[in-house]
C-alpha cells in the first residue's frame, strides 16, 4: 500500500520553504494595548495596488477596510449599501445610486458622483488585472447631481451589481491614484499607517470615517508564511487572531484551549490543479481526464487539510445558487485512467507542477505527484515564492504544465470564459453559456450557469481537488468575526472586544 504523506519527504520540502516572518531590516513594534488588534496572515500582498496585481492578498487586507465600494457584501453574502445609500434599477441596464453625503478621502477630498463615474471607468483604462472584464458590460456613466449617479449597462447583467461588491468596485480619488502600488487613498474606516514588507502591514483608525468607528484604534496584519511559526504567535500572545488556519492538524490544540475561540464554516476557495490547457499534451482533452481520473482527492483532502473541507466536483462552492455536485463525476480510478491515457499516445510524460510556497500547496502537490506516478507520470514539484513569482511566471506567464492554488475570488467560473485566462481553456459554448446566464432571468441564469458547471467538468479543465474551508482561530476577547468567508475582504468593520473592553 502506498503510504499518502510522504512524511520524510514533505518535511524536508517544507524546510526547504521557510523563510524569517520579519525581514532583516524591520525592526518597528506596534504597541499590544487594548485599543491594538493583531492579526496573523499566511501570503503577504506584493504592494497596495489590486488594479495591477493580482491574487487576494491586497483586497483581504484593504476591501472595505480601506477602500469602499457603493456596495459591499454582508456576513451571509447579501449585498448592501456601503457608499450608495440606495439605488433603484430600470429595465435591468440603469443603476441609478444616492450616495451618502459627507464622504470624504483618506486625503481630504470629498467623495461625489464624479468620482464613481472616475473609478467605474478607469477599470477599463488603467486596470490590468484579469477581473477588469468584469466591468466590461458597463455603456456608461452618468453625473446626475453630487449626489446621483446613473450606470447604464450594455444590456441587462445579472452579475454586474455582485461584482461591484469585489475590488472592481472600490472608489477613488483622481488626487489619490498617483502612487497606488505604495499609498492607499479611500474612504474607508482604516488609513495605511505603515507598510514593513516581510513583516506586517499596519492600519490606523480614519480620524475622518463617515461611519461608525472602528473598535480598534490599530490593527497589525501580521505575515507568517510558516503555519507552524503562525500557531506560535497566537500561543505566544504574538498575535490575537489567526484570519485563516494553515496547518488544519494543529486546530484541536486551539479548540481544547479555553483562551481560544474557534470558528469553522465555508468559502470561496476552490483549490484547483490547474492544466495548462493552452499547450500540448493538455490540449487533448483525453489527457487532462486520465489525470483527473488519476488523482484521489479524499487523500488530497487528508492530507492537506486534514479532512476539513468539501469536495467539489466543479468551480462552484455550495454557497452558489446554482450548486449541483459533481464531486463523483471522475471517481478515483487509475485503471481507466492508465487505458485513457494510452489511447492518446503520451508515453513518458514529463510535467512540471509549478506551484505557490504555501503549505496546502505542498502538501497537496506531494499526493498529485505520487498518484501520476502510478500511471507512468513524472511529475517535478518547483515551489514559488508566492505571491510575487507564482503570478509573475504562472498566472500571468504561463510559464507551467500544472500548478495547484486555491481560487478566492466569488463565482470565478466565470474565468472559463475567458480563453487568455492562465489555464488557457477555450470553449465557445462555455462563453455564450456564462453571456446568456448574466442577461436572461433568474431561473434561466442558474440553468445556463449549472450547463456552464457540467460542461467544465465533463471536458476536466481543470481539477478541483476540495473546497477550503474556513477556520479561524481568536482570542475570546475578539468578537464579531464572520465564520464564512464570503468576499474577498478580511473585513474589520465588524469586530469588537468582549465586555467593550
Amino acid at each position: 500500500m502506498k503510504i499518502r504523506g510522504h512524511a520524510a519527504a514533505l518535511a524536508a520540502l517544507l524546510a526547504a520553504l521557510l523563510v524569517p516572518a520579519c525581514s532583516a531590516g524591520s525592526t518597528a513594534s506596534v504597541s499590544q494595548g487594548p485599543d491594538t488588534l493583531a492579526v496573523g496572515f499566511s501570503a503577504e500582498p506584493a504592494n497596495l495596488d489590486f488594479t495591477r496585481t493580482d491574487g487576494a492578498a491586497i483586497p483581504q487586507a484593504l476591501l472595505y477596510n480601506v477602500y469602499e465600494g457603493l456596495v459591499k457584501l454582508d456576513a451571509n453574502g447579501r449585498i448592501v449599501p456601503l457608499l450608495a445609500e440606495s439605488w433603484t434599477v430600470t429595465d435591468g441596464v440603469s443603476y441609478d445610486f444616492r450616495l451618502r453625503p459627507g464622504v470624504k478621502f483618506s486625503n481630504g477630498a470629498p467623495f461625489t458622483s464624479a468620482d464613481v463615474k472616475f473609478s467605474i471607468e478607469r477599470v477599463a483604462t488603467d486596470w490590468t488585472i484579469s477581473l477588469k472584464s468584469k466591468m466590461d458590460v458597463v455603456d456608461h456613466v452618468e453625473v446626475v447631481d453630487p449626489l446621483r449617479v446613473r450606470v447604464v449597462l450594455k444590456r441587462p447583467s445579472n452579475g454586474w451589481l455582485f461584482d461591484m461588491t469585489s475590488r472592481v468596485g472600490a472608489m477613488f480619488s483622481p488626487t489619490g491614484v498617483a502612487d497606488l502600488a505604495n499609498t492607499a487613498i479611500g474612504t474607508g474606516p482604516y488609513l495605511v499607517a505603515q507598510r514593513r514588507p516581510g513583516d506586517s502591514l499596519v492600519l490606523r483608525r480614519n480620524p475622518g470615517y463617515w461611519g461608525s468607528p472602528p473598535a480598534y484604534a490599530t490593527v497589525v496584519l501580521k505575515y507568517i508564511k510558516d503555519s507552524t511559526a503562525l500557531n506560535n504567535a497566537l500561543l505566544s500572545n504574538g498575535i490575537d487572531v489567526i484570519s485563516q488556519i494553515a496547518a488544519p492538524d494543529s486546530v484541536p490544540q486551539f479548540e481544547n484551549d479555553n483562551r481560544f475561540n474557534v470558528l469553522e464554516g465555508t468559502t470561496n476557495s476552490e483549490v484547483v490543479l490547474s492544466f495548462n490547457g493552452a499547450k500540448a499534451p493538455f490540449d487533448d482533452v483525453r489527457v487532462r481526464q486520465a489525470l483527473t481520473l488519476a488523482i484521489d482527492r479524499r487523500a488530497v483532502l487528508a492530507t492537506a487539510w486534514a479532512n476539513r473541507g468539501t469536495l467539489i466536483g466543479s468551480m462552484v462552492p455550495p454557497t452558489d445558487p446554482w450548486y449541483e455536485d459533481l464531486s463523483n463525476f471522475y471517481p478515483y480510478d487509475p485503471a481507466r485512467a492508465r487505458a485513457l491515457l494510452d489511447q492518446t499516445g503520451q508515453r513518458n510524460l514529463s510535467l512540471r507542477l509549478r506551484i505557490p510556497n504555501l503549505s496546502y500547496a505542498v502538501s497537496a502537490a506531494q499526493v498529485v505527484q505520487s498518484d501520476l506516478a502510478d500511471i507512468g507520470v513524472q511529475v517535478t514539484i518547483e515551489p514559488l515564492d508566492f505571491p510575487a513569482v507564482w503570478l509573475k511566471q504562472v498566472f500571468t506567464e504561463h510559464d507551467f504544465d500544472l500548478s495547484i492554488v486555491a481560487h478566492v475570488e466569488a463565482r470565478d467560473i466565470t474565468t472559463f470564459g475567458n480563453p487568455r485566462y492562465y489555464w488557457g481553456y477555450d470553449n465557445p459554448s462555455v462563453r455564450q453559456l456564462l453571456s446568456a446566464a448574466d442577461s436572461g432571468t433568474p431561473q434561466e441564469q442558474i440553468t445556463d450557469m449549472q450547463a456552464v458547471a457540467r460542461t467544465i467538468t465533463a471536458e476536466a479543465a481543470a481539477d478541483w481537488l476540495f473546497l477550503a474551508p474556513n477556520i479561524v482561530i481568536a482570542k475570546k476577547k475578539v468578537t464579531g468575526l464572520a465564520p464564512n468567508q464570503v468576499s474577498e475582504s478580511f473585513d474589520l468593520t465588524g469586530l469588537g472586544r468582549a465586555g467593550g473592553s
